[in-house]
């Protein structure tokens, strides 16, 4: 999923995300609240009709928001209390308040707050976080089905998120308790926040060993190219990251033969496209030199193009996935986009 965090991908319209072929992208609940507001996206017909996009909607709950916002908050089994990063303003956001920002939303699928802690962190402390994220989830699927039944059948899915940091047992308890909700959904959450993609790779197998294989099984925030055929080849079905958006407004491009970091003086006279394997529009138009240029004068269409180019990689690559599944390659499929990377940036 590309990550459009305050109802918008950066750098990419809404019609290059369809040409793309993007089918879902991310929101977040915590910068939408805090700006425009949920109630004026609510009364202006919901984030769909906001932000003018016909596909599917994920929001996040904000609860990665909170945790990386340490400073400026506090948790508690009441919820998270914390001052807004634009003005300085106390704000609490519960499991319900989560749940209510984003039925204002009306996205399709919405995640329920969660606490999420760093890693590596000591048991005792991912201990607290799995009790606290199974209490919250209770609350919040509480709130999202009373809601329902007031106001009628919703359209949204809700997710739970397990968590229980690098230790398998937690990991399987936090799944177990979330199974007894009957989600629609279920999120990994927690992980590829700084722990060896090896113990990412142990941990989401862990999980999805005992999470319904007839449902979605999200894991959140990841990642590098190279790692999604391991991912998938561990049961999950959905992913999201910053990386290939942010990397392009950084000069960093995937290609089919590793990162090019086209800022590089080895691409100042090179005609070629950003990846001769490439078929998005940006590959079949434009060449690495003109790139180049656009990045070091400061030109605004640098950061589009390169961004409508690793978006295109990264679906690309879900696609390759897709058919290695069908032809029985997903294990040759994994290793092979390993060693394109092993050798590190161009």
């Amino acid at each position: 999923m590309p990550v459009g965090t305050a109802a918008t991908v950066k750098a990419l319209t809404q019609d290059a995300l369809e040409e793309l072929g993007a089918r879902i992208i991310l929101a977040n609940t915590y910068h939408l609240y805090l700006r425009p507001g949920h109630e004026l996206i609510r009364k202006l017909g919901g984030l769909h009709q906001f932000m003018s996009w016909r596909n599917a909607i994920l929001t996040d709950s904000g609860g990665y928001q909170v945790f990386s916002l340490s400073k400026l908050r506090k948790i508690s089994d009441e919820g998270v209390r914390f001052r807004s990063h634009l003005d300085g303003s106390e704000h609490l956001l519960t499991p319900e308040k989560a749940a209510e920002i984003q039925l204002a939303l009306g996205s399709d699928i919405a995640m329920v707050l969660d606490e999420c802690i760093e890693t590596p962190a000591p048991r005792e402390m991912a201990e607290s976080a799995l009790k606290r994220t199974t209490q919250w989830a209770r609350r919040a699927r509480s709130y999202f089905l009373n809601y329902a039944n007031r106001y009628g059948e919703q359209q949204q899915w809700q997710f739970g998120i397990v968590q229980g940091a690098t230790f398998g047992d937690l990991r399987r308890e936090s799944a177990c308790q979330l199974l007894e909700l009957d989600f629609p959904g279920y999120a990994v959450g927690g992980l590829a926040v700084g722990e060896p993609h090896e113990v990412t790779c142990a941990m989401t197998s862990e999980v999805t060993a005992l999470l319904p294989a007839d449902r979605p099984r999200y894991l959140m925030g990841v990642g590098r190219p190279e790692q999604l055929a391991d991912y998938v080849a561990r049961g999950i079905d959905m992913m999201d990251c910053v990386l290939p958006t942010r990397a392009a407004r950084h000069a960093c491009l995937y290609t089919s033969e590793g990162r090019v970091l086209i800022k590089n003086k080895r691409y100042i006279e090179d005609q070629r496209p950003i990846d001769v394997n490439c078929k998005c529009r940006v590959c079949l138009r434009y060449s690495r030199a003109y790139l180049r240029h656009l990045f070091v004068v400061g030109e605004m269409t640098a950061a589009i193009l390169a961004t409508h180019h690793n978006v295109w990689f990264y679906l690309d690559i879900m696609r390759q996935i897709r058919e290695a599944i069908i032809f029985g390659q997903l294990t040759n499929f994994a290793s092979e986009l390993c060693a394109r990377y092993a050798a590190g940036p161009a």
